[in-house]
């Protein structure tokens, strides 16, 4: 293994989505991870349960970063525009890692089982989403009802932002999928 180099976590992303996009998610054992970002498995295995797991690696900083933005938002914000605050915040983490969204986005559509774990993370994004809403004063239904909207609305953005051949900004892309909500009236 040689000398320590820094960023394990980014070095073993990297790794994986090299990996996954050469061999395929099935192909690719944590061990190969390890290899080729030059760590023991012991350490890709304190880093991640499983290698699933580094596809959703940024999971809970998106999550935490809704949750901050919607407790942020101004006061008469409508449960709605408080929770899309939230998913503008989320996506503006990913602005600046469209190529590995766009990676990420097709080893996860190829895979039945990371589809499955893709929808159980933003499940969880929505239930953090209305969770913050409750936080905000916002009773039921209205509160799940916003989020689960409001989520719907990221990963609509989301889908346009990494299958354009040339995007907007995932910004651009949910305020769209929000308007395009809005106008359903």
């Amino acid at each position: 293994m040689g000398r320590w180099e820094p960023d394990a976590n980014g070095r073993m992303v990297r790794a994986a989505m090299e990996l996954f996009a050469e061999r395929g998610f099935e192909q690719t054992t944590a061990g190969d991870i390890a290899a080729r970002a030059g760590v023991t498995e012991r350490t890709f295995f304190r880093h991640f349960a499983d290698k699933r797991e580094v596809l959703f690696d940024s999971s809970r900083t998106l999550e935490r970063t809704a949750v901050e933005a919607i407790l942020a938002a101004p006061a008469d914000d409508t449960p709605l525009d408080a929770a899309l605050a939230g998913m503008l915040a989320a996506g503006g983490l990913l602005e600046d890692r469209h190529e590995h969204s766009v990676r990420r986005f097709a080893i996860i559509s190829a895979n039945p089982g990371l589809q499955e774990r893709e929808l159980l993370k933003l499940a969880a994004l929505a239930e953090a989403t209305a969770g913050a809403l409750r936080g905000r004063g916002v009773a039921e239904p209205a509160a799940t009802l916003a989020a689960q909207s409001a989520v719907t609305v990221f990963q609509v953005g989301f889908a346009r932002w990494v299958s354009a051949e040339q995007p907007p900004g995932i910004g651009v892309c949910i305020a769209d999928a929000a308007a395009a909500l809005r106008a359903l009236r």
